[in-house]
């Protein structure tokens, strides 16, 4: 049997992350609005330039509550992934 030292700090830190992706893989609490970090990953784009062009287009639901943060609507993003899905056969 391995015993394995932390220091506090960073044991709270890796219980903080434990703790957030099991609210990422149970869907509790999530947030309404995200960032273009979050909505780039939700939608697995890699490129803001995209992110932007879903945007312009209307795409997707955005708010922009001062000039250089800009955050999106999770719902708009589910509804653009739901509705672009393709049935199986």
């Amino acid at each position: 049997m391995q015993v394995i030292c932390l220091e506090e700090k960073a044991f709270y830190e890796l219980v903080e992350q434990v703790v957030e992706r099991l609210k990422e893989k149970n869907n509790i609490v999530r947030d309404k609005w995200v960032s273009n970090e979050e909505a780039m990953r939700l939608m697995n784009i890699k490129s803001k330039t995209t992110l932007q062009k879903l945007r312009d287009h209307g795409k997707i639901r955005f708010s922009q509550p001062e000039k250089k943060i800009i955050l999106y609507d999770r719902d708009s993003i589910d509804t653009f992934l739901a509705k672009n899905s393709k049935d199986t056969f």
